[in-house]
């Protein structure tokens, strides 16, 4: 089976999944409900599958199991998890950062207020931390123990990842090394969560669950700097974010410090301050000149070639292992 035929089987479970998972009895009948809903993209102006984004952590997580030789179902409650702390880190992402739309529609910040928004992202968070309870109703006490261990370590990388993220937005200078370690953290630690856990719910040992945590890791790295690119030089329309905006409020990604460290005309512009949303076009071309989005390609298929290469570690006959390369493989279509 193709990533499209599991898919087909596996996106509506997880979907079911995330809804019983916000559905507690104390918030239904209140308006902190439809935050959540309508952030997931399920109720509101606009929604629908065109904004509830690709939900590629829980597949991840989904495919890592199968792959791992275990019952895909068993792993919904870690899937729905990884999904909805996501979600939690964008709706405080999207306050932190201004940001004022996501896939088209306003953020939950901008259509509820600030407030309500940090609140609805708090409980995001609990409820995903609470997926992992229903674990015990296939898994054994240990795993369901060792998933809560994986999912508060990565909650607090993610965390510093994001403190780094706005750090650097206000540093001077930064260098290619701030750069890893604070992708590492902000998108490379849940993924990374996302594919061990998969394999924890298979009953896989500690090697292998290493070797799909790199894999996640390596994809996760990956992914972010695919998405710098598409940050700076994507289809807007497609991507529902702005190609203008991550220049404008500053934002360190990979582009603009390989940039900053070719001392060139991008170099010498960026250092005299702000960039107004008139001049986006004409620093895009000084990045393009300076070689940046040549650089953010290769060095996003050099990290998607060493995420395939640890994935080969746990090479296996299961349709959901093949699936696993695929989804690798797209990722450079990939445009939301």
């Amino acid at each position: 089976m193709s990533l499209v035929d599991l898919s087909r089987e596996i996106l509506p479970a997880i979907e079911d999944e995330l809804k019983k998972s916000l559905a507690h009895p104390l918030i239904t009948d209140y308006s902190l409900y439809d935050m959540l809903t309508y952030h997931m993209g399920w109720t509101g102006e606009g929604a629908g599958a065109q904004v509830t984004g690709k939900r590629i952590r829980p597949l991840l997580t989904i495919l890592s199991t199968m792959a791992a030789g275990g019952e895909w179902k068993i792993a919904l409650p870690a899937a729905a998890c990884v999904e909805l702390i996501h979600n939690f880190s964008l709706i405080h992402d999207d306050i932190q950062d201004g940001s004022q739309t996501r896939h088209g529609r306003k953020t939950v910040w901008l259509k509820w207020g600030e407030a309500h928004a940090i609140n609805a992202g708090d409980l995001m968070f609990t409820l995903g931390l609470a997926c992992l309870n229903r674990l015990k109703d296939a898994c054994s006490d240990d795993i369901v123990i060792q998933a809560q261990s994986i999912l508060q370590e990565t909650c607090v990388s993610l965390t510093k990842g994001q403190y780094l993220d706005m750090v650097l937005e206000r540093a001077k200078e930064s260098t290619l090394e701030d750069y890893w370690v604070m992708i590492s953290g902000k998108t490379g630690a849940l993924l990374a969560a996302s594919t061990q856990l998969g394999a924890l719910c298979a009953g896989s040992d500690q090697n292998t669950q290493i070797i799909f945590k790199n894999y996640g890791l390596n994809l996760g790295l990956a992914f972010q700097v695919w998405d710098d690119w598409l940050g700076i030089w994507g289809d807007a329309v497609k991507t529902g974010k702005s190609t203008s905006s991550d220049l404008i409020s500053g934002k360190k990604t990979y582009p603009v410090i390989y940039g900053l460290s070719q001392n060139g005309k991008f170099a010498t512009r960026w250092r005299k301050g702000p960039i107004p949303l008139e001049e986006v076009e004409q620093i895009e071309k000084y990045l393009q000149e300076d070689g940046a989005e040549e650089a953010t390609l290769t060095k996003a298929k050099e990290l998607s070639s060493e995420a395939l290469s640890a994935l080969n570690l746990a090479s296996s006959e299961l349709p959901a292992y093949q699936a696993l390369v695929e989804l690798t493989n797209s990722l450079f279509h990939r445009q939301r």
